[in-house]
């Protein structure tokens, strides 16, 4: 099944891809689909935010598109930033390492480090159909960023039984645990549920 992933963010996509790929699915990003809408994410959810951008996709498109929305939810921060991960700090924090950066101001001091990436996937037919998933990947900030890979807040995400951050982890690995690996793997489920009964 072909399917367009509904982001313009280039490391989602990238993990996306790798994921969605072995799955089976064949898919396309936006760009290469030719499609240039960017929805304001207005939901209160990442379930909520992840039907937004996968059905502005699907209606300039005409195909099946699939949206992952994803963030970080910090028990200290009575679950900030949450659905604002990406928009966290506003104007004033226009890059992943302002964001973490300012994350760690606001845990400075703070014992209780508990957190937990959290990945919702949304499918949206033509038909209006849609298909849904959502897991979660349960960590710790740490004190300081450690690592180079991944994006956004994976330097400060810390896990224990891995004794590394999400940051330090090799890709495929981090695709096998992590939050968004577990959604689309849960979606694939939730896939062929729906196309068994179609």
């Amino acid at each position: 099944m072909k399917l367009i992933i509904a982001s313009n963010n280039e490391k989602k996509i990238r993990e996306m891809r790798a994921i969605l790929s072995d799955l089976g699915f064949e898919v396309l990003s936006q760009r290469e689909a030719g499609i240039h809408v960017e929805p304001e994410e207005t939901g209160t959810t990442f379930a909520e935010n992840a039907l937004i951008k996968a059905t502005a996709v699907m209606e300039a498109s005409g195909c099946p598109a699939v949206a992952d929305d994803s963030g970080i939810v910090v028990d200290a921060l009575n679950g900030a930033p949450g659905v604002y991960s990406a928009r966290f700090g506003g104007d004033a924090c226009r890059t992943d390492q302002d964001r973490t950066n300012l994350l760690l101001e606001k845990m400075r001091g703070e014992m209780n480090r508990g957190a937990r990436f959290v990945s919702s996937i949304a499918c949206v037919f033509p038909d209006g159909e849609t298909v849904t998933a959502e897991a979660a990947w349960e960590g710790e900030i740490a004190q300081a960023p450690s690592g180079s890979g991944g994006f956004g807040y994976d330097p400060v995400f810390f896990l224990p039984p891995e004794g590394v951050t999400s940051a330090e982890l090799e890709a495929e690995h981090k695709n096998e645990i992590s939050h968004r690996g577990k959604a689309l793997r849960m979606f694939q489920t939730e896939m062929e549920r729906y196309n068994a009964n179609r």
